[in-house]
């Protein structure tokens, strides 16, 4: 059995990765491979699940993502980086998986209900949207992961591999499975620029991580700040403050924020003032972020070898839990 060193991790390659992205998983991403046996995942298949009708978005996309991650400082002599649908031992689990869980408990998951209601699916739900947490419990049974990196709306489909786990080992009698423990990031998701509650691809409210300088510029100045804040000598609000929550998040210069956050509370700065801050800690983390991508972009070939490498690797492991599963089920006849 495998133990708690690994963890699995990734992303539905749809679109180029984001500070949201940044914030929530990529840069615990770079420390965890350094202390864990760390699988990064391109969920290219689990994609599909709602772009069926724009699968060249998918596709563009996968080298894009795999981009961002060399990027940021993602290793792939450290982490195995692979593809999912090039590993048809996952989509072979996640079809026994789904002989041990109903429709009606998939249908009771939150995460699945909420991101139904976000697509306005209604009852035309595609098939493979709604087994999505099957799909995830294979994805992370494969490798036997003990730690998933989430955010806290993603705890219930850890909830639901781990009850998949405990059914089928205790169905046939043996720890084949092992079960996952969650973990969250200390920081939460991150808001758009626009103040919504997320930041997204769709909504367009995102600052990319290979966004140029003129282009991070443009959107700081597009940036939620407080809507009373009507004269510079008056008093502001930090709550909803999105150019602080980024401050927050970013900044490395704690004190200087403090101060900065106390004189914006009484009275006397403008948000220009805030948002030059702003601008000028993105332009600085972002800078270097951009260069390497721009580095490795010039070699995709490369990109694209490191990527079939990770993915032969990925394989093995996951064959390997492939057959203790269908040996379980007394599907070894040969």
């Amino acid at each position: 059995m495998a133990s708690q060193s690994v963890i699995l991790t990734g992303d539905r390659p749809t679109g180029p990765l984001h500070l949201g992205h940044y914030v929530g998983s990529l840069r615990d991403r770079v420390r965890y491979q350094n202390s864990y046996k760390q699988f990064i995942m391109l969920a290219d298949a689990q994609a599909l699940t709602d772009n069926m009708d724009d699968i060249d978005k998918v596709h563009r996309n996968v080298v894009e993502v795999a981009l961002d991650y060399l990027a940021v400082g993602i290793d792939p002599t450290k982490t195995t980086v692979f593809i999912q649908s090039q590993i048809p031992e996952l989509a072979e689990l996640t079809f026994y998986y789904l002989n041990i869980v109903t429709v009606a408990r998939l249908e009771r998951n939150p995460t699945v209900k909420e991101e139904i209601r976000l697509r306005g699916f209604e009852r035309d739900i595609p098939a493979g949207f709604l087994t999505y947490p099957a799909s995830q419990a294979a994805d992370i049974t494969a490798f036997k992961a003990g730690v998933v990196p989430v955010g806290e709306d993603q705890i219930p489909m850890i909830e639901q591999t781990n009850e998949i786990v405990r059914r089928f080992n205790r169905m046939y009698n043996r720890e084949v499975l092992m079960e996952c423990k969650a973990l969250v990031p200390d920081i939460g998701r991150l808001p758009g620029i626009d103040g919504k509650a997320k930041m997204s691809k769709s909504l367009g409210n995102t600052i990319n991580l290979g966004a140029t300088s003129a282009e991070i510029t443009a959107a700081v100045k597009k940036v939620y700040t407080d809507p009373l804040h009507l004269r510079v000598e008056d008093p502001g609000h930090l709550e909803g403050n999105i150019a602080f929550t980024y401050l927050d998040a970013f900044d490395p210069e704690k004190t200087a924020l403090a101060e900065m956050k106390a004189h914006y509370v009484r009275g006397g700065l403008g948000d220009s003032i805030v948002k030059k801050r702003l601008d000028l800690v993105l332009q600085e983390m972002l800078a270097p972020i951009r260069a390497r991508r721009e580095e490795f972009a010039k070699d995709k070939g490369q990109v694209i070898q490191m990527l079939k490498e990770g993915t032969f690797k990925a394989r093995e492991v996951a064959a390997r839990t492939a057959d203790e599963v269908k040996s379980a089920l007394g599907l070894n006849y040969f």
